[in-house]
């Protein structure tokens, strides 16, 4: 709990670094997203005409960023950004995604805010509804995977550069705040694909948000 948080004060500038699926939330929240934009007898008719893909990823001959191009296209694809905004800003505020957020991570992220310490959400997830999210509870910062659109800005359903997962996580962080030198990181995550963001912290906590 955040309670049970010391802090021993630096000099330095201070950085907590929350992952979002299964730190921040109970579970992946993409499934969620989409059964919010496209319904749950939908979502499972579209997941289904993809099946070949998402078994590829399970049995390693799809890359996980392929496997989620697919699912991106399969739902989103030929969509105006505008609209799909808008929906990702609907399931920012529902209670689809309030239910899945765990207490114990609001409190941990209400200690750091209390500690004047930045704040950064980093997830493998889309901006598309991350970014209200966070800009509602606080965080400075988002790193996340971005959706790429075409010159009418619609959507291609493709990402805009890596799905931000495992090793881009680290790389992003980097490229945003310089040398690790320079400041105190705190970092919390669940999961393989957290452990490089966690061996650059000074406090990596791994599963320990409740």
């Amino acid at each position: 709990m955040a309670s049970n948080l010391s802090f021993i004060p630096s000099q330095k500038p201070v950085v907590a670094a929350f992952d979002f699926d299964g730190t921040i939330t109970k579970r992946d929240t993409l499934l969620s997203f989409l059964a919010f934009t496209a319904g749950k007898w939908e979502m499972a008719k579209k997941l289904a005409a993809i099946s070949p893909q998402l078994l590829g990823f399970v049995c390693g001959a799809v890359s996980r960023q392929g496997a989620k191009e697919a699912i991106l296209k399969s739902f989103f694809q030929g969509i105006p950004l505008e609209q799909l905004r808008e929906l990702g800003t609907g399931f920012a505020q529902s209670s689809m995604l309030a239910r899945l957020i765990h207490p114990g991570a609001l409190k941990r992220l209400e200690w750091h805010r209390n500690q004047n310490h930045r704040c950064i959400l980093i997830s493998a997830s889309i901006d598309i509804y991350l970014d209200p999210w966070r800009r509602r509870l606080g965080f400075q910062d988002l790193l996340c995977s971005h959706l790429e659109v075409d010159q009418n800005a619609v959507v291609t359903g493709y990402l805009q550069g890596m799905n931000c997962w495992g090793p881009e996580k680290a790389r992003r962080l980097q490229d945003l705040l310089g040398s690790k030198e320079d400041y105190i990181l705190y970092a919390y995550g669940d999961s393989r694909g957290d452990q490089e963001l966690l061996s650059l912290a000074d406090y990596p906590f791994y599963r320990k948000m409740q």
